[in-house]
């Protein structure tokens, strides 16, 4: 029996539902390798799955570009283009070498949509290729298009024709200057593996190997548009959260904490935002404080927790552990991150940085399960309003409970794993 390959290359908020749908897979009785970022080979390899990497490691490219790991994320917060120009261009060329070699024995490929690599193996070797997609934003629909600010320009949910041709019109504008500003380079990876130039856009379109395209969210955050592609399926959210891969036990100091009061505020801005995090944590303290609320911080910092007054500041603690415990969870609004809190049925604040966490927001609102607040906003008094009003609004408090409840029976990695497998 070959082995499905799945292969992502961004932080822990795609890494680890791929590492969900692996584990699934191995479930069902399938050979599966997982083809990642250097960063992400041992955590895989302590889930149980295979795992050989394909891009350099987050250290490796901050050497390369010559910037602190703090200057690259906050030129990630800045610049919606620095990943892709700085970081996965540059490496397209070695990353499709290693991925072609580790699929001669594959017979299946599932790749995210920003591995550009893998649907040139999965056609140069004529094998069927699932798009996983992530984000409800990155299915770019006319009826559903991404509220961020780079998409401002579109309407958002519009209700007539017009509004939904004039959306039409901007995304074919979009594909214009992503062809134009990628299509070479993409293209010369493809001619080296004996492949034509392409025809479709990075991000946007799904190619002739795209056999499924695999929507690993949850209706709570919205149905498929109607102009979502034919293979398209919502299979539900596929979690995983371990630090280490491994079933990892909660440090003595973060149970205690969790049983020694009223249910905390819970502070995380995921893997990525968390290395320009600025003033949010101090000011989170302090709105904490001035509630009267115990408080645990997720830093993402190195080092020993710590407990200060009624709060708890540590590196990282499992998602799925705490959050039934938070009175509210405010965070920056990663589709991992929400899916955790939509799951554990607790109200949301989210505070967007970048990319489609700012789409995730305005779903979460729509949703009735939360607010949002820009990042300068959570630096002002507006963060303690927000956070007082979901301790009290009871509206949001029962819808964010009643969608905890419509998805406690899902399961969206054993469902992408099925669809997966099915493509052999």
């Amino acid at each position: 029996m070959g082995r499905i390959l799945l292969v992502t290359v961004g932080s822990l908020g795609d890494l680890h539902p791929f590492i969900a749908i692996g584990r699934a897979l191995v479930a069902q009785g399938r050979q599966v390798l997982l083809a990642v970022p250097e960063d992400g080979v041992a955590k895989v390899r302590a889930a149980g799955l295979d795992a050989e990497p394909i891009l350099l490691s987050y250290a490796s490219i901050c050497a390369r570009l010559g910037l602190s790991e703090e200057a690259v994320a906050a030129r990630i917060l800045a610049d919606p283009n620095f990943v892709i120009d700085e970081v996965l261009m540059p490496d397209l060329r070695s990353s499709t070498a290693r991925l072609d070699r580790l699929a001669a024995d594959a017979d299946v490929i599932a790749g995210s949509i920003f591995a550009f690599c893998a649907e040139i193996v999965a056609e140069k070797r004529r094998l069927p290729l699932a798009a996983v997609v992530l984000q409800p934003m990155s299915l770019f629909s006319a009826w559903q298009p991404p509220v961020t600010p780079r998409f401002g320009m579109m309407r958002k949910s519009p209700r007539s024709r017009v509004g939904r041709s004039w959306n039409r019109a901007c995304l074919a504008m979009v594909r214009t200057v992503l062809r134009r500003r990628y299509g070479t380079r993409i293209d010369a990876v493809r001619a080296e593996h004996g492949l034509g130039a392409s025809t479709g856009v990075p991000m946007l379109d799904h190619g002739a190997a795209v056999r499924a395209v695999l929507c690993c969210w949850s209706d709570t955050l919205g149905k498929l548009p109607p102009d979502a592609p034919d293979s398209a399926a919502l299979v539900g959210f596929p979690f995983f959260d371990s630090e280490s891969g491994g079933d990892d036990a909660l440090p003595p100091e973060l149970d205690a904490f969790l049983h020694d009061g009223d249910r905390p505020l819970v502070f995380t801005l995921g893997s990525v935002a968390v290395g320009a995090a600025g003033g949010f944590y101090e000011q989170a303290a302090a709105v904490s404080r001035t509630l009267g609320r115990r408080a645990l911080l997720l830093t993402g910092q190195e080092g020993p927790p710590r407990r200060d007054d009624a709060c708890l500041w540590m590196g990282y603690a499992p998602h799925s552990a705490v959050f039934p415990h938070a009175a509210a969870v405010i965070h920056h609004g990663g589709i991992g991150t929400t899916g955790q809190a939509v799951r554990a049925g607790r109200p949301q604040l989210v505070v967007p940085h970048f990319g489609d966490q700012y789409d995730n927001a305005v779903r979460v609102e729509t949703a009735g399960l939360g607010l949002s607040l820009t990042r300068a906003q959570f630096a002002t008094p507006r963060a303690l309003a927000a956070i007082s009003r979901l301790l009290s609004d009871g509206d949001i408090g029962r819808a964010a409970e009643l969608a905890a409840r419509s998805i406690a029976g899902d399961d969206g990695a054993a469902e992408a794993a099925r669809r997966i497998a099915a493509l052999r």
